[in-house]
């Protein structure tokens, strides 16, 4: 009788195991590329000043920042346009020898914005006009496409079509039939291109630029389920 019991209880749970194995498949990556123009800048310039005292240094900032956000607005790029990124007033110390304590100098104010600029052609002549108000610390300048959305879904039908063609040549060198996907996991978007830091004095003649292109990538991780090959 036990032995009918154990037989029974084994029947009973044997198709509960069945249904939860996963079924056999294939899993592979695929990736896409798109490119296109980029129609947006942003750019990192502020002002650095060096001064005997506190005040000193940040008035002769607080001017000259002043100067260069006059000149942002005269370039044609209204104040939603930038944004202060960075603020402060540091003391310099000057170490006499390596016990005693050190000694104050001066201090450096700073004053930085990230600056956008949605109309390229008008790049070069604000970085002209911010380095010509009196900015002398000009950071990276990026390029990015401002809605890449249209372009990443068209990446990521290719990528989709990649991750199938790869499966395909799998599952027929294996020599199973290749069913359709049980899962699709996209990669990460890698970020805009960044260009060179640049220094002021390189903005001295009219500034060249050139945004190029800008890729964007997508990748999927796609598995399929497979079956034997049919006779």
């Amino acid at each position: 009788m036990r032995c009918l019991a154990a037989a029974m209880c084994i029947a009973f749970v044997s198709p509960a195991l069945a249904q939860s194995a996963p079924p056999p498949s294939i899993s592979v990556s695929g990736e896409a590329t798109v490119s296109a123009a980029p129609d947006l800048a942003e750019i990192e310039a502020g002002v650095t000043t060096e001064a005997k005292t506190a005040r000193a240094a940040s008035e002769a900032n607080d001017k000259t920042m002043g100067d260069v956000l006059l000149a942002l607005k005269a370039s044609g790029l209204d104040s939603k346009s930038f944004q202060t990124s960075e603020l402060s007033l540091q003391p310099q110390v000057t170490m006499h020898n390596s016990t005693g304590p050190g000694q104050i100098t001066g201090y450096r104010a700073r004053n930085r914005v990230i600056v956008k600029v949605r109309d390229l052609t008008k790049l070069a002549g604000t970085i002209d006009a911010i380095v010509g108000a009196g900015a002398n610390d000009i950071g990276g300048i990026s390029f990015s496409v401002s809605q890449p959305s249209k372009l990443l879904d068209e990446a990521r039908a290719r990528a989709i079509d990649d991750a199938h063609r790869k499966a395909a040549i799998y599952a027929k060198s294996a020599g199973v039939t290749l069913g359709g996907p049980l899962s699709i996991a996209e990669g990460g978007v890698p970020p805009p291109i960044a260009f060179r830091r640049m220094n002021a004095h390189l903005a001295a003649a009219p500034t060249p630029i050139e945004p190029g292109e800008q890729t964007l990538r997508v990748s999927v991780h796609v598995s399929y389920e497979i079956k034997p090959a049919t006779p």
